[in-house]
């Protein structure tokens, strides 16, 4: 099942935490960023993205679509059609089953809305990380909690029947009541999935620098994982199924393109900064907007590496990613697709993370134990 992404590099402004690949599009005031954003013209970059898509490999043909950022409701109306209409015209979406695309609510408008199921999109991921104006005003979202809401429905009334809700916890200067309330907003709208992440101090970020320089304290650990259990027996008391470690459904509604990349399945990514693992290769575009579409335009490529994955490093990659489910890895599945045992590839690691009690082998399936959910990182680390 192979799938296509698609990174769009522009931000209103960007959120402290954030350590993807964007660029805020303007300096003034919130009040007139969006108005001014809104209405920037990003011709350029979407003239180089159509030269990349037209160079897709003729038999790709995606069963799912993926656009990220960024924002990309952060492009004006008649790019944002313009970018639409090129998925449509360059890439053969024949077996497009799923098809998502990222919004904030803070750019989110009718106009746009109204654009996503005409043109194919059939699930919108809304990043509203918080109803809580502290809370939104700690991370520097550009949205209230009431334009999450109202954003939600803008959705509901555009006809889209799959709506993703992403949420943060641990947040510093939070509490759990807060976190109560953000679950009791989310349970309340009902969405499909939701996806809930700590909040994480990466390397590099405003927020990182704000800790680092004592203006700002992380919520511990013991703290933290309360509030990440909290998370977990709410939503799976609500009726929402938990198929990642970050991630709940209902039953049926399961991010397909993310459990392409769980699965170590095929994709290619456009856009600056945007990933590929494709035919046994893994590669990746330049993570700067203007070097990447001259490179484009010029008739050169946007590459900033290009690696063939040994069949052992594939195999570690695989295991690990695979370990995000909560179903795990199955045995026989794993030999087939790698040609490892994962028994033999992850020993002694894996014989010391089972004596800890954070994995379990039943003989037939491998997977993370409850225990080890919210360290999960620190699993993946000794198996890499």
């Amino acid at each position: 099942m192979p799938g296509l992404y698609i990174h769009i590099p522009y931000c209103v402004r960007k959120c402290l935490y954030c350590d993807f690949y964007s660029v805020a599009t303007s300096d003034r005031p919130l009040s007139g960023r969006i108005t001014h954003t809104l209405a920037t013209d990003h011709s350029e970059f979407l003239d180089a993205l159509e030269i990349e898509l037209s160079q897709l490999p003729a038999t790709f043909a995606p069963e799912t679509i993926f656009i990220g950022g960024g924002t990309p409701t952060e492009l004006s109306d008649v790019d944002f059609e313009r970018l639409l209409t090129m998925v449509r015209t360059q890439v053969d979406i024949r077996r497009v089953e799923e098809w998502t695309c990222e919004s904030n609510p803070g750019t989110l408008t009718r106009s746009k809305a109204d654009m996503f199921r005409p043109a194919g999109i059939n699930r919108v991921s809304l990043g509203v990380q918080s109803f809580q104006a502290e809370n939104l005003e700690f991370l520097g979202r550009i949205h209230s909690g009431e334009e999450a809401v109202a954003g939600y429905q803008l959705l509901r009334d555009a006809g889209i029947g799959n709506i993703n809700l992403d949420l943060i916890f641990a947040i510093p200067g939070s509490d759990r009541g807060r976190l109560e309330e953000d679950l009791e907003m989310i349970i309340r709208l009902n969405p499909e999935h939701t996806s809930c992440y700590c909040l994480m101090f990466e390397p590099g970020t405003p927020l990182t620098k704000l800790r680092d320089d004592g203006f700002v304290r992380e919520t511990d650990d013991l703290e933290a994982a309360e509030q990440y259990q909290l998370v977990r027996e709410r939503y799976l008391r609500d009726g929402y199924h938990q198929y990642e470690i970050s991630n709940f459904s209902r039953r049926g509604y399961e991010c397909r393109h993310n459990l392409l990349y769980w699965g170590a399945g095929e994709y290619i990514g456009c856009g600056p900064s945007a990933h590929s693992h494709w035919s046994g290769h893994r590669y990746g575009n330049v993570a700067n907007t203007r070097v990447y579409c001259k490179a484009l335009l010029r008739g050169q490529s946007p590459r900033d590496f290009d690696e063939l994955l040994d069949p052992e490093s594939k195999a570690r990659e695989t295991l690990v990613m695979g370990l995000r489910r909560l179903n795990g890895v199955r045995h026989d599945h794993f030999l087939r697709e790698t040609g490892f045992d994962y028994r033999n590839l992850g020993s002694p690691q894996l014989q010391k993370l089972t004596d800890l009690g954070l994995l379990e082998d039943n003989g037939t399936e491998l997977k993370l134990t409850q225990k080890a959910l919210f360290i999960s990182d620190a699993v993946f680390a000794d198996l890499i």
